[in-house]
């Protein structure tokens, strides 16, 4: 008899779990909700049960009914973005409440390591004025993030055990560097609680999150995860899909801002335009997937860095060119320069230590596009055109806001002549009176090249230039040959 009631005594026990509700651990205690939005919550509960969604914040309930999986979504409207503690119940017929949930701006980190990389910094790779990030984080209190597991999977995956984290000293060194610098930014100027949502994995390449209907379209990868296991025995970080079946997938139905993305150092090499058209895809898909319209899409072009063991190849120079590229197709989206982000003596480090800067370069782009802070400068100077004349080169470029700096002694250019060889040049301001288009461009010339023809700038693998704009944002590397 005991032994039977012990039995019915587990089964009810076991009911009783089943009957309540279940969320996903992205849905949780101190998250940040996209303000004033129709936000997505989502969960599992036992088939055909009805669940009832209310918030603190409203009279308003919302319900759904579990599918035949036990899946269900909802959708509430969210308040206005401010640091008041929120609640929400979710019901079954046995509640669940979470706390301490904020309204704010959220936004995602995707890429690889350099924005995997956190306050703390990697081994042998620390982040720059860390104690003194450690002693502000307890003004920025508002900002919050989630970390993903880096995880493989075979099949896409809707849950990843993790758990919002409020900032503050305790806590700031786990944070994405980069991104922590820009909603700790973003935090400055908005005064409203930013969050962020880190699903990254150090040495992806971009096919790495393309989806397997994606990559039996557009590529030669595998799909099946033997094979893929099996082209990239060694290197795991480079597979295809199966780190965005186990790290991205899941966070797909939470309604966010917008994505930035800091990836591809390890699509270094490859062939022709293939980068920008797979960057552009990606993108597409995430969109598609988000189903949350042409939401905001900003990356980080690669730092200098010795790639094939040659500061002067250019292996890495045609990634970024293909990242440059990829900024003039993707709608809504922003390319953020960092050529001058590393010191001289980091050519071996593919972890340079300035992620401040990084971070705040695309605050400044999201400030300006997406709230209203028209008046800052978040472009970086590019290529315009050019004309010969004689023994130079002169050149305009485009978002320089009306200014080329340093007036004197810039640094980074190279000319060549039809023999296709490239000399170090010295580049001045030009200016003449007279009201002719070129009256004032950079004059660019070698006393080894007397009929120039092309024009690089820091066109290498690892070349710092030093030419800024009024902005103090440095000028993107460019060619205006096809060698």
């Amino acid at each position: 008899m005991k032994k039977i009631l012990t039995i019915l005594a587990l089964t009810t026990l076991t009911l009783s779990a089943q009957a309540k509700v279940r969320l996903p651990h992205l849905i949780g205690d101190n998250m940040v909700l996209q303000q004033q939005t129709d936000a997505r919550l989502w969960g599992w509960a036992q088939p055909g049960k009805t669940v009832k969604v209310s918030t603190s914040w409203s009279k308003e309930t919302a319900s759904a009914k579990a599918d035949k999986q036990g899946k269900w979504l909802v959708k509430v409207k969210t308040p206005k973005a401010s640091y008041e503690p929120l609640s929400i119940t979710f019901d079954d017929g046995e509640p669940l409440t979470i706390k301490n949930v904020v309204a704010g701006e959220v936004w995602v980190c995707a890429g690889q390591s350099n924005m995997e990389m956190p306050v703390k910094g990697f081994w042998m790779c620390p982040v720059k004025d860390y104690n003194q990030v450690v002693i502000d984080a307890a003004n920025h209190q508002g900002v919050r993030s989630v970390k993903i597991p880096s995880v493989m999977r075979s099949e896409p995956q809707d849950d990843a055990q993790c758990e919002w984290r409020e900032c503050s000293p305790k806590t700031v060194g786990e944070f994405s560097a980069t991104g922590y610098f820009f909603a700790r930014t973003m935090h400055q100027a908005l005064d409203i609680p930013i969050g962020l949502i880190e699903a990254n994995k150090g040495g992806t390449r971009v096919e790495s999150w393309l989806t397997k209907e994606n990559l039996q379209k557009y590529t030669s990868d595998p799909t099946d995860s033997v094979e893929i296991c099996k082209k990239w025995d060694k290197w795991d970080y480079h597979r295809s899909l199966l780190w965005g079946n186990g790290t991205f997938n899941p966070i797909l139905n939470f309604t966010v801002k917008g994505i930035l993305y800091y990836q591809g150092c390890s699509n270094v090499g490859d062939p022709g335009d293939q980068y920008s058209q797979r960057m552009k895809l990606l993108v597409e898909q995430w969109r598609s997937q988000f189903g949350l319209g042409e939401i905001p899409f900003y990356f980080v072009q690669i730092a200098p860095y010795e790639y094939d063991g040659n500061v002067n190849a250019i292996s890495g120079a045609l990634l970024r060119e293909q990242q440059y590229k990829a900024a003039k197709i993707i709608p809504n989206s922003s390319l953020v320069c960092i050529n001058d982000l590393v010191y001289p003596y980091e050519f071996t480090q593919i972890h340079p230590t300035q992620k401040q800067q990084v971070g705040e370069r695309l605050a400044y782009t999201a400030l300006n596009r997406d709230y209203g802070f028209e008046g800052l400068m978040y472009k970086s100077p590019s290529f315009k055109d050019m004309q010969v004349k004689d023994d130079a080169i002169f050149i305009h470029l485009e978002d320089n806001y009306h200014t080329d700096a340093p007036f004197e002694g810039m640094e980074g250019f190279e000319i060549a002549g039809e023999d296709k060889v490239f000399h170090p040049a010295t580049a001045r301001h030009f200016w003449q009176e007279g009201g002719g288009y070129w009256d004032e461009a950079i004059k660019i010339s070698s006393p080894e090249v007397k009929h120039p023809v092309a024009v690089r700038y820091c066109f290498k693998n690892f070349q710092i230039g030093n030419v800024k704009n009024a902005g103090n944002l440095p000028l993107f590397p460019f060619r205006t040959d096809n060698w």
